[in-house]
């Protein structure tokens, strides 16, 4: 896995990567037989959120013009909010949200190390890929979740206001080509970590061959939404 806290150098003229929304049409299958208990799906979906605010956050402090870090500031603020009611919904159900969250802690902090990038721009990348992937995988196992499901489901449904943040990335690749293949190569490379944490959340015991053909068409679908977050970003998925 990649290392996702980037460093600011001076890699010169030539743009590398280092080495090593929504989901429109996301079937929400049956994944009861997958799907993980509801206190564990509740505690992974609130400490994404309060990764992708954490992330955010980096950037706001770490980005000098006041306009980007106005667009930041609103996709956090999105991202907290998910997070702050994914937290209300548990401490509702009766649960104390921190023992919730913490056997995630370890896990989806080193996956978004793995997916933060070297330059700014990567990483703004990185959360509107990630961010956009995982809400829409968690939105179709919401489905399996009754009326607490629902309730997710409307959470996640929420504006994320990562929009300010996709024209920024426009204006990158417009100012310079290499950007442009920078960014495609980059968004391609966040889709297996990405995949990895949503196998991850299911049912380990469960996944056979019967397992996988329920989880094939979401997946597909994952695919396909990536594939339009980037081609309206104007990158090859």
């Amino acid at each position: 896995m990649v290392k996702w806290f980037w460093q600011r150098r001076d890699t010169g003229r030539k743009l590398q990567l280092r080495s090593r929304d929504e989901l429109g049409g996301a079937n929400r299958v049956d994944f009861e037989e997958l799907a993980p208990d509801i206190q564990t799906y509740l505690g992974q979906a609130a400490y994404l959120q309060l990764g992708f605010f954490e992330t955010l956050s980096e950037l706001i402090q770490t980005t000098p013009e006041l306009g980007e870090k106005e667009a930041l500031s609103r996709a956090a603020g999105a991202a907290l909010t998910k997070h702050e009611a994914l937290v209300a919904l548990i401490r509702e159900r009766g649960a104390e949200p921190t023992e919730l969250m913490r056997p995630f802690r370890e896990p989806l902090d080193a996956f978004r190390h793995a997916t933060h990038g070297v330059r700014p721009e990567e990483t703004m990348l990185s959360v509107h890929i990630t961010a956009g992937m995982l809400d829409d995988f968690y939105l179709a196992l919401s489905a399996s979740y009754g009326e607490t499901g629902d309730r997710v489901a409307r959470i996640l449904h929420a504006d994320d206001d990562r929009q300010a943040i996709v024209d920024l990335i426009g204006e990158t690749i417009a100012s310079d080509p290499e950007w442009k293949s920078l960014l495609a190569l980059w968004g391609r490379r966040l889709v297996g970590d990405t995949l990895l944490i949503a196998r991850g959340a299911l049912r380990p015991l469960t996944l056979g061959a019967a397992g996988q053909d329920k989880v094939e068409p979401v997946f597909t679908e994952l695919m396909a939404a990536h594939s339009r977050r980037m081609d309206a970003m104007g990158l090859a998925a």
